[in-house]
């Protein structure tokens, strides 16, 4: 009987983070590739799409947030371990698209058994977790003539974007409707430092 080892992708943008992990779980036996940032990392999954990614959150040009958002809309049956040093614990942080979060820093064999666990048949965190439709990552847009903050949403169903208003003081995500064909869509907001 042919045994495939799982494939795993590791995102971050810090490269001795890369070499270390997969450095380690090679040792381990899963078969690693690595991505410097979301884009590379979209690109890496159009060639070959993994069975688990462990992405950092914090990376520059698309970041984690942004990057396991389209995951989870695109590739929905890919499990994700979310990874940050900005965040304490074990629970997912607000807004996140992954099935388990990992504090780097943490000892790695947790990490170990986390991989383990997802990657067993039939033993995944995945289906002890319910799965939950990942938001639109969008960044304000600073003021509209009015002086109130906006973003831009773009519906996933009709396509069509439209401006919303937001409170700057309001949490990292927004429920609303579509402006268009009110679909209902959940945004998580990126506030920039210009827009405050």
């Amino acid at each position: 009987m042919l045994y495939l080892t799982p494939g795993l992708l590791v995102v971050d943008d810090e490269a001795l983070v890369r070499t270390c992990l997969s450095d380690m779980l090679t040792r381990s036996g899963y078969t690693v590739r690595d991505a410097s940032d979301g884009f590379s990392a979209l690109a890496a999954i159009r060639e070959e799409i993994p069975d688990l990614i462990l992405s950092d959150l914090n990376m520059p040009g698309m970041s984690g947030f942004e990057f396991l958002s389209v995951v989870r809309r695109r590739f929905p049956s890919i499990r994700v371990i979310a990874m940050s040093s900005g965040y304490a614990g074990v629970d997912l942080p607000p807004g996140v698209a992954a099935d388990v979060f990992y504090q780097k820093g943490s000892h790695p064999t947790f990490l170990l058994r986390i991989v383990e666990d997802m990657t067993r048949s039939g033993q995944s965190l995945v289906t002890r977790r319910p799965r939950i439709l990942a938001p639109i990552w969008v960044p304000t847009n600073g003021h509209n003539a009015s002086g109130e903050m906006y973003v831009t949403i773009s519906c996933p169903e009709c396509l069509r974007a439209f401006p919303q208003t937001i409170d700057h003081r309001a949490a990292t995500t927004l429920e609303t409707r579509c402006a268009w064909c009110r679909v209902p869509i959940q945004c998580a907001i990126v506030h920039s430092a210009t827009a405050a």
